[in-house]
């Protein structure tokens, strides 16, 4: 099991690179994340943009082995999204990762009917940061930050799913997955302890499979033994949980963000649900962050390959 950041670098070290998509490659934190990855054997790399400012950066890049670098020109910042998406779907890329540009801008190309990286799968972003105060498995997720606005019932058993599976692509055959909400209780006037009531039903029936469910659970006692005994609440992921579900894109982002700004930890992560994974780290994420979006990006990847080379 990948317990730390580190060792999810160092898996992803291991074996033929992955070539990665960019979209507005101008970007510095991405283009530098993306030199890091080339040089580190991880990825290659095919940058879509304004060539000239592309390959102004690359000269001040020593000892680069350009022919793992390609630079192609855009006419616009929404061509650059076509342009990285359209790779993946030709076989060019494995992945996309956002550059200077919005998620929106990103996404709009990813899920185009006809040109995007639609399977018939639900969307949904997995967040992960290493939590120090965790004596193994510290590696925990937040989802879904980026994708679904207010997601129903139907949708927060995909967005479950989807982050059991980038779990047990790190190795976390069985993980413990927190419904949260402002209470640990059911209460009629909150449909997030509702639809939690029903999800921790759904998996202790065998619906959901490959997780331990429990909801509705608050942040403290998801997170915190101490809080968890104190509320006398028993249960196998109060106070061990590994995946954070929130109730709507505003709670998860803000905390998810909330473990950069405020705690200073460090983040990656990955949209899930598309073709290939999709990296959309926010514009302001730092270069290692977006170093370790490309690892998880590669290591998705190639675990997703194994599930099609079961079925």
């Amino acid at each position: 099991m990948i317990e730390s950041f580190d060792e999810m670098m160092e898996l992803a070290r291991q074996g033929e690179p992955v070539s990665v998509a960019i979209a507005a490659g101008q970007d510095p934190a991405a283009f530098a994340a993306l030199i890091d990855a080339v040089q580190s054997g991880i990825a290659v790399g095919h940058l879509y943009g304004h060539k000239y400012t592309i390959n102004k950066m690359l000269r001040d890049i020593p000892d680069l082995d350009r022919s793992k670098i390609h630079v192609y020109e855009a006419r616009s910042i929404l061509n650059s999204a076509e342009m990285a998406v359209n790779a993946v779907r030709d076989g060019t890329a494995d992945l996309v990762l956002k550059g200077k540009l919005k998620s929106s801008e990103l996404l709009k190309a990813v899920l185009h009917p006809e040109k995007g990286l639609r399977t018939g799968k639900h969307l949904s972003d997995v967040f992960i940061f290493e939590n120090p105060n965790r004596p193994s498995r510290r590696l925990t997720f937040i989802t879904d930050g980026g994708v679904t606005l207010n997601p129903h019932l139907n949708q927060k058993l995909d967005i479950i799913n989807n982050a059991v599976m980038v779990a047990h692509a790190l190795g976390n055959d069985e993980p413990k997955v927190a419904i949260l909400s402002a209470v640990e209780t059911v209460n009629k006037d909150l449909e997030a302890t509702n639809d939690a009531a029903i999800l921790t039903k759904m998996n202790h029936r065998g619906q959901i499979k490959g997780c331990i469910i429990d909801g509705p659970l608050a942040l403290d006692n998801a997170l915190s033994i101490k809080a968890a005994e104190m509320k006398s609440i028993k249960s196998k992921v109060a106070g061990d949980a590994d995946i954070l579900v929130c109730p709507d894109i505003e709670s998860a982002n803000m905390l998810a963000k909330s473990t950069t700004y405020i705690a200073h930890m460090r983040l990656a992560h990955v949209v899930v649900g598309a073709a290939a994974p999709v990296l959309i780290p926010s514009r302001a994420d730092t270069a290692d962050s977006k170093l370790l979006s490309i690892a998880l990006g590669k290591i998705v990847k190639e675990y997703l390959q194994t599930l099609e080379t079961v079925s």
